[in-house]
């Protein structure tokens, strides 16, 4: 089903609160009669003709679907701009933001200068990924002035090429900065203190799309609703048990590109003041469910420097940049890469439902395999981290076929606490191993009390066979989950004592 669409200049009066508005390529589009799961890719494909952004996956795999989204902060005095799949990301999210695609680059005296980069350095053959990759590549442009080669990988972890290969696509990374650029704010590249830094009329433009009221309408037989605040959300869910919870999309747009689902109610969360702060106290960091895995890997990293891999690995930017810490802890899946590091540090949710809220250990929360001590219409409001003392020692490792937007086979966490040479407590925690992600209760007993060395870990290594029964799948058999989480264990002992001279992860800290 198409939109009806209407352009404005970006001074238009504002607009009911059932119609989605956004911006692109300078212009102001209102749409109306939107069905709520129709994808983004399809809208620019379809409805626009805009032919550039490809379809490769259909589930935020590939990249060839990226697109560059640009969004107020919370204060309304700065813009970020992130790369996502628009592949997964349903059209009513784009409300209140800008969005750039491939043509958005390119004017009539010429080529944008990663586009440019990429013909010098022959950074495509058959095409197809290609506006993927220049839109990843425009918002390193934009973002980092000097990107190192990791930086520049990681930019592009989210994209797939099958034919080209990747040297001249980095090649091309690497010299896009050396043009001449002109005064169009998109050709510009990152200042030097790498912040982007849009005219202000573009900041206006935005800042003219907020609302002060929620976004709600019906079309194609189902509703969607985008409350502002916590309460609202409470109230709505309340009267809408039955509704879908969206977050980032990066699972629930799955349900609809590859499961066929019809999903009859949708209330978005992305808009929630309350659900998109985070902040550090004494005690704890304390996150809303709404704020992105991006945003939240910086504040956890922050004060957990040995989970620099784990969210480094974490998917891809595109998928980082939409998907949310709240959404990855309640969607459940046995191989959420975020829960086993929450778990290991003591972490809790405080879950809402109408008015009243409770607060549930994160080790509590997972009954069985998908099932959740969620009651009806209640959701996660926050997630709350204890903040440990400098001396505990926190780690984890990942084990995937794909080193980059892969799922884990195999995903370890731990905590260690030392006085001198004995153990005083240590916690582990595993994803791929079984139903739900659970702690390590029997290697966990077999090292704490003990003295930190080899006999305790062959201790553990030998309890920890107690603790899980791995199955076999496409990712890795039962026995290669078993013995290859026993060694990431020993790994982590090593890594304690200082004893690997280099860590395999360590390309990744340059």
């Amino acid at each position: 089903m198409a939109a009806d669409v209407t352009r404005q200049g970006v001074s238009a009066i504002d607009t009911p609160s059932n119609t989605i508005r956004f911006i692109l390529d300078g212009e102001r589009y209102e749409l109306a009669n939107v069905d709520p799961t129709r994808t983004v890719l399809q809208f620019l494909r379809e409805d626009l003709g805009r032919k550039g952004t490809k379809e490769g996956c259909a589930e935020g795999d590939c990249g060839a679907c990226t697109v560059v989204l640009l969004e107020l902060n919370a204060e309304g005095d700065d813009v970020t701009l992130r790369p996502v799949n628009s592949c997964i990301q349903f059209l009513p999210t784009l409300d209140g933001k800008e969005l750039l695609t491939v043509e958005s680059l390119a004017r009539e005296d010429g080529l944008h200068p990663v586009q440019q980069a990429m013909v010098d350095h022959h950074g495509s053959q058959c095409g197809f990924c290609t506006p993927g990759f220049v839109m990843s590549l425009f918002t390193l442009y934009k973002t980092n002035p000097k990107p190192t080669r990791r930086e520049i990988d990681d930019a592009l972890a989210g994209n797939l090429c099958r034919c080209t290969g990747y040297r001249p696509i980095v090649a091309a990374a690497e010299a896009m900065y050396d043009a001449e650029t002109d005064t169009d704010w998109l050709r510009q590249p990152a200042a030097q203190d790498g912040r982007f830094k849009p005219p202000a009329v573009r900041v206006d433009a935005l800042r003219d799309l907020q609302r002060e009221a929620s976004l709600q309408f019906a079309a194609a037989g189902r509703s969607f609703f985008a409350p502002l605040t916590a309460d609202e959300l409470a109230g709505l869910f309340a009267n809408h048990p039955e509704a879908t919870l969206l977050a980032g999309g990066t699972d629930i747009g799955l349900w609809v590109t590859k499961q066929h689902r019809e999903l009859e109610t949708v209330i978005y969360t992305g808009r929630v003041a309350e659900l998109n702060e985070s902040r550090v106290t004494a005690s704890h960091i304390e996150i809303g469910a709404a704020v992105t895995l991006a945003d939240a890997m910086e504040v956890i990293v922050a004060n957990y420097p040995g989970l620099y891999e784990l969210f480094w690995r974490f998917a891809s930017p595109p998928i980082r940049n939409a998907g949310t810490l709240g959404g990855n802890i309640a969607n459940g899946s046995p191989i959420g890469d975020s829960m086993p590091a929450l778990m290991v540090l003591g972490s809790s949710l405080v879950l809402r439902r109408g008015r009243s809220r409770r607060e549930v250990s994160l080790d509590d929360f997972y009954l069985d395999y998908q099932v959740k001590d969620l009651r009806a219409a209640e959701f996660v409001e926050t997630v709350r981290i204890p903040v440990l003392s400098d001396d505990v020692i926190v780690g984890s490792h990942k084990l995937s076929k794909r080193f980059d937007q892969d799922i884990s086979a195999v995903c370890n966490a731990y905590r260690l606490e030392l006085d001198g040479e004995t153990v005083t407590a240590f916690r582990m925690a595993c994803g791929g191993m079984a139903a739900t992600v659970r702690r390590a209760h029997n290697c966990e007993a077999a090292v704490t009390g003990k003295p930190w060395n080899e006999e305790t870990i062959d201790a553990a290594c030998k309890a920890f066979a107690r603790d899980f029964e791995p199955i076999s799948d496409m990712r890795a058999s039962a026995g290669y989950r078993l013995r290859a989480a026993q060694n990431l264990l020993r790994r982590f002992y090593l890594e304690s004592r200082g004893e690997l001279e280099e860590s395999v992860y360590a390309y990744g800290r340059s």
